[in-house]
């Protein structure tokens, strides 16, 4: 049985997102990165967390990523947590611009990826949960596991 292609391998994931938001929406987006720092994120120094999205002047931009400066790139490193250029359509950005002005709706970076050749990040058009979202959604996650080990204990006998 051949074993089913999941897409790219996730290079950096920001796992507290879906815990701390609603994901509406998901974008795939390039990012601009100097040489060194695509080394050091294929090599897996990269983390999303704490970072987001923002839309300026017409351009999205990925502020507060970081990524560790390449063992090997002396001179030629820059800051790791500098704000980069986000690779959309204009469309996208217009869109995108338009939903985060409601309140209560940020752009998230979820995943960072290699696709092609390209780096890639997955923007997820996010809602901020409450904390008693937290807890319910915490609850149903345990309910959903106790239901599987039950169903597991059931095709035992």
């Amino acid at each position: 049985m051949a074993k089913k292609d999941e897409g790219p391998k996730a290079l950096a994931q920001n796992k507290k997102a879906s815990h701390d938001y609603f994901i509406e929406d998901t974008y795939e987006a390039g990012i601009v990165l100097t040489g060194t720092e695509i080394k050091s994120i294929r090599q897996g120094k990269a983390n999303l967390q704490d970072s987001f999205a923002r839309i300026s002047n017409g351009e999205a931009w990925l502020i507060n990523m970081h990524v560790s400066p390449f063992e090997q790139g002396n001179r030629f490193n820059v800051d790791p947590t500098r704000s980069r250029k986000l690779l959309l359509h204009k469309g996208e950005i217009m869109k995108l611009l338009g939903q985060t002005k409601e309140r209560g709706y940020s752009l998230i970076p979820l995943k960072l990826y290699v696709k092609n050749g390209f780096c890639k990040v997955l923007l997820g058009l996010a809602k901020g949960k409450k904390h008693y979202d937290k807890r319910e959604s915490e609850a149903k996650r345990d309910a959903q596991r106790e239901m599987q080990r039950a169903l597991r204990e059931r095709q035992k006998y």
